[in-house]
């Protein structure tokens, strides 16, 4: 059994049991010889890090292997954020990019995430081919190339490059950075430690608004959160940031910050799921846009209210932006979203982007005047109030084909009701998700990412949550 293999946003594992250098280096031989055979090589590959442990390192030996292929390298002079990396791609008319990066996971864990071309996650298609040239690295068939660091850069085949400046101009194209600025706001940031931090305060400084940063120095072990994942539980020090500074709200962004997470001038967590509400009634009530909207399964069934009312399609996606971002480009989509607080927007990349996201909001807040806890209220007005709760339940290496088993026996004996609600339907598009008589849901899916069951739920009921999520509880151990 091979030890790499892609999951839903490129390739994670702990550091040093399955991350290592050599493996790295076989992931890099791949991509170099995908781009070699896409006759994309003189296009050259960007490669970015976080600010895991030893990511810089990392990312050092997959220059150093896509350079002794014969391929221009593009390596970022520091940490930076993915969706700054992915758009490096478009601003140098690369092949495509590598971002050394575990996202969210454990700090003992790091990552390897490939973006072609067309500066998105790569579809399932892409990673086929990827791995298929991995399984030929790791059989022999072909060999690993390298270049030594130095001499790359004395070449000029490995050159070293900040990609802010094309990504601030970029995002300057999309939002009003000025109006920002200029509108006194209070924002409270949370940096998680990763590689967003200091991006905030550089585009918003200059004027009135004033960003208080905190947890903005690396530090791989990420204190005080279980992992860097802008959820509730892990925002202590926001909420107190937005506390102490009299915040109007508070931003947070996960350890590559492609994701967001929100809080209220209150210090109550907006869930994603509202989240993705507020951002598309942005793009239609304030940018006035129409269009087709992506959404996966675990996000709200909002979005299909608004889509109603605004007559707007809406298409639906398994989870992961692998499947998100090429339906976006397929369709022309305005916008898309995804359970885990990662969006992606028209006119910019088919990739999660949580600093744009995060300026979204202040753009909303600023346009209409109102704090979020307003806007959720204005959001419920239009579509009625929804409540979502998730749990992660997490399995020892070598359960997952067992809970895997046991799930599949729902198929052909699903339950009829959940916690005193109806089931309507079944379907089995990304894990095992059970429409529910209120218009609500209930999903149990395995991680693409992590050794976790997911367990998620939307309802119309608040007091329906704790117990929706306790029935998939029960469901993952006796199906």
């Amino acid at each position: 059994m091979t030890k790499i293999k892609f999951g839903t946003d490129g390739w994670r594992a702990v550091i040093a049991e399955d991350f290592t250098f050599h493996n790295v280096r076989v992931c890099s031989q791949a991509v170099a010889q995908y781009l070699l055979d896409q006759g994309m090589g003189q296009s050259g590959l960007t490669v970015g890090y976080d600010t895991r442990f030893a990511s810089e390192d990392f990312a050092a030996a997959v220059a150093e292997v896509v350079a002794g292929n014969g391929i221009p390298v593009y390596l970022c002079e520091e940490a930076a954020p993915t969706p700054a990396i992915s758009y490096s791609i478009l601003d140098r008319r690369a092949g495509g990019a590598v971002v050394i990066t575990a996202s969210h996971n454990p700090g003992a864990w790091n990552g390897f995430k490939y973006k072609p071309e067309y500066a998105g996650s790569a579809s399932p298609q892409v990673i086929g081919e990827l791995e298929k040239r991995i399984r030929a690295v790791e059989e022999g068939v072909a060999s690993i190339q390298s270049m030594p660091l130095e001499e790359g850069i004395e070449k000029g085949m490995i050159v070293p490059f900040d990609p802010r400046p094309a990504y601030f101009d970029q995002v300057a194209k999309l939002v009003d950075l000025d109006t920002l600025k200029q509108a006194g706001l209070r924002v409270a940031v949370d940096a998680m430690y990763g590689a967003g931090m200091g991006y905030y305060p550089s585009l918003l400084s200059g004027g009135e608004t004033r960003v208080f940063e905190v947890n903005n120095v690396r530090n791989p072990l990420f204190p005080g959160m279980k992992n860097p994942e802008p959820l509730d539980h892990n925002l202590d020090a926001l909420r107190t940031a937005i506390a102490d500074h009299n915040a109007d709200v508070g931003l947070a962004n996960d350890g590559d910050a492609d994701r967001i997470g929100i809080m209220d001038e209150k210090g109550t967590f907006v869930n994603p799921l509202q989240l993705y509400g507020l951002l598309l009634l942005y793009l239609l009530e304030i940018k006035g846009m129409r269009g087709p909207i992506v959404k996966s399964l675990t996000t709200t069934v909002m979005a299909k209210k608004l889509a109603e009312r605004y007559d707007i399609p809406v298409y639906e996606t398994p989870v992961g932006f692998k499947y998100i971002g090429p339906k976006m480009l397929e369709v022309g989509a305005m916008m898309g979203g995804e359970e885990s607080g990662g969006f992606g927007f028209a006119g910019h990349i088919p990739e999660r982007d949580g600093i744009l996201a995060g300026l979204f909001v202040l753009d909303l807040m600023v346009k209409t005047g109102k704090r979020p806890s307003e806007l959720i209220a204005h959001l419920f007005s239009l579509v009625g109030p929804h409540y979502y709760g998730r749990v992660d339940h997490h399995y020892e290496r070598g359960e997952r084909e067992e809970i895997a088993g046991r799930l599949l026996a729902c198929e052909s004996h699903w339950p009829k009701s959940l916690a005193g609600l109806r089931v309507t339907e079944l379907d089995t598009l990304d894990g095992y998700r059970f429409t529910l008589e209120d218009g609500g849901w209930l999903l149990i899916r395995l991680s693409g990412t992590e050794p976790i069951v997911r367990i998620y739920t939307e309802t119309m009921r608040e007091d329906k949550v704790a117990p929706l999520l306790e029935a998939g509880a029960g469901l993952v151990g006796t199906c």
